[in-house]
């Protein structure tokens, strides 16, 4: 008898971005040559420095329970790091650290939204926002948005997108999948929408921060009028390449910090001991430690732009943010290739998977099922050889 699961549990999707990077693993244990370019994952090792602060954290014995929120000099670290970097001040009871800043914004989310409550995605979204949204029973509305404005939505876009049902957004700069990068009059012209509307919150993930090639980085939470509004999220994964070390942080009003914690005490308690001591290290060196990891993606960045463009049917435009292309990939739909008919991005993702043996995710788990999303998070080596596969692949 098979067991008879939760609507809830039956109602949520599996993330397509992890699904891919699956489906490409068993491939290639499989023995099959895959190029994988779905998961956004950096390919450098955790610097040194890191680790070594990890190291003295063991010597030092910090085995026991964390506090929910995170050590005080964790959080004191966090709070350094804002006012250095984003121009923010906050005080220690307004930081809540998490097991990654995927818990930190399911925790937002769950204090911020009831039942019914409309919870506006700016689409492309990262794949959990539409899920979370969900999960804690609000109702996902995406912001549809095109390569032609860089995948930002306007002013008026997010005026129109308000009902009276509208309880919060989910907001991400640099953005995944698209690499855009809002700047701080963009987020500006934003806020002067959502001052009308006081009952409308912002959580505002900002973990790509320092991968950006503007020179750049402006913060929601930078608009005076709707700080205490915002919920900043971030962590260390994607920066300083700790995507398993699982330790993320939000900022927030002190009473939604409060309810975070409380919710992170039933669910998970508090964050890895000895990682959130190794994030001191990370947060007070700052984006000089990590420069190598941006340049050499910047790097990346305008060799994949070349190599895409150079492909017909590829409408590509310059990200400026993060490390993936989010191209629109519509001409190919209706096309057939080797026998293959494409009608979706979803077919052209698993036509490049089985003939190219180059895994990429489909631009429908993202909100905008006309794009792929290629990551160039490995070495430009098997950016070049991925791409002349697609282009191999896709020949009219």
């Amino acid at each position: 008898m098979e067991p008879n699961l939760s609507s809830r549990i039956k109602t949520l999707s599996t993330s397509q971005t992890i699904a891919m990077a699956e489906r490409a693993a068993e491939l290639k244990a499989e023995g099959v040559d895959i190029i994988s370019l779905s998961l956004g994952e950096p390919d450098f090792d955790t610097p040194d420095y890191i680790v070594v602060a990890a190291k003295k954290a063991m010597d030092e014995h910090y085995f026991k329970y964390p506090p929910i929120v995170g050590y005080k000099d964790v959080r004191e670290a966090i709070v350094r790091k804002l006012k250095r970097d984003n121009h923010l001040e906050y005080d220690v009871n307004q930081i809540v650290v998490s097991n990654g800043s995927k818990q930190s914004i399911f925790n937002a989310a769950m204090v911020l939204v009831s039942p019914g409550d409309e919870v506006l995605l700016p689409a492309p979204y990262w794949v959990s926002y539409f899920e979370i949204t969900k999960l804690v029973g609000g109702i996902p509305v995406p912001i549809k948005t095109t390569i032609a404005n860089d995948f930002k939505i306007t002013p008026e876009q997010l005026e129109q997108a308000i009902t009276p049902k509208t309880k919060l957004m989910i907001f991400n700069t640099p953005s995944n999948p698209s690499g855009s990068v809002y700047t701080k009059a963009e987020l500006a012209a934003l806020g002067k929408v959502l001052e009308k509307y006081p009952n409308i919150y912002v959580i505002s993930d900002e973990i790509y921060e320092y991968i950006n090639f503007t020179g750049d980085f402006a913060s929601f939470a930078e608009i005076d009028s709707i700080k205490d509004r915002v919920v900043t999220i971030n962590g260390v994964s994607k920066a300083f390449a700790m995507t398993g070390w699982r330790v993320g942080y939000m900022a927030a009003h002190p009473t939604i910090a409060k309810a975070c914690a409380k919710i992170q005490s039933q669910v998970t308690s508090g964050a890895n001991s000895i990682a959130q001591k190794a994030i001191i290290a990370a947060l007070d060196g700052g984006k000089e430690k990590i420069k190598y990891m941006i340049n050499a993606f910047d790097e990346r960045r305008q060799l994949v732009y070349k190599l895409l463009k150079d492909i017909p049917g590829f409408k590509v435009n310059m990200p400026t943010g993060a490390f993936y292309f989010f191209p629109d990939v519509s001409e190919f739909f209706g096309k057939t290739f080797k026998g293959v008919t494409i009608n979706n991005a979803t077919d052209l993702s698993m036509y490049l998977l089985e003939e190219a043996k180059v895994a990429t995710v489909t631009g429908e788990a993202f909100g905008n099922p006309e794009c792929l999303r290629f990551s160039y998070a490995t070495s430009k080596e098997e950016l070049k050889e991925a791409f002349r596969r697609v282009k191999e692949a896709l020949k009219f």
